[in-house]
């Protein structure tokens, strides 16, 4: 097997895109935080102290989209285009799932960018009502689906 991020010497690197061509990617990610009740109805009715969650969660998961890179090692660094995320309430758990889709135009996928926003997304949401909740349980965190690139389209059944 050959593995794309160790070069001849046995050494770390990270892969070299530049001969790829820029195509459209996109890559959507999701992932869920289940939470007691009485935390769940305190993000709904806006009464956490550290002040509005979902919205706070969106603005983390964007920021954390774009700071992929800084945060693991071989990732590039992305001109992304678009960073959308969604907050389902899933009262019967009680929790909420966030959704991250990524897009842009270029040599490499989003997959990792979509992923590390669900992740920076739901833990934020953890540090805003930890004070309320501390047996949230985050997980699973996965790749709903991706399109463009080498590797071709992948969709979750």
């Amino acid at each position: 097997m050959n593995l794309t991020h160790i070069d001849e010497s046995n050494n770390p690197k990270m892969v070299d895109v530049s001969n790829k061509n820029d195509t459209l990617r996109i890559a959507t990610a999701s992932g869920v935080i289940k939470i007691s009740k009485e935390a769940f109805w305190a993000v709904l009715e806006k009464r956490a102290k550290k002040g509005p969650v979902l919205q706070t969660a969106v603005i983390a998961a964007i920021m954390g989209a774009k700071k992929t890179s800084d945060l693991i090692p071989m990732c590039h660094p992305l001109m992304i285009s678009s960073v959308k995320i969604d907050i389902k309430e899933l009262p019967n758990l009680p929790g909420f799932k966030l959704y991250a889709t990524v897009t842009l135009k270029g040599k490499t996928g989003v997959e990792m960018e979509a992923l590390t926003a669900v992740s920076i997304g739901l833990l934020t949401i953890y540090d805003m009502v930890k004070a309320i909740d501390k047996s949230m349980e985050i997980g699973p965190i996965l790749l709903e689906e991706k399109s463009g690139g080498k590797s071709g389209d992948f969709k979750r059944r």
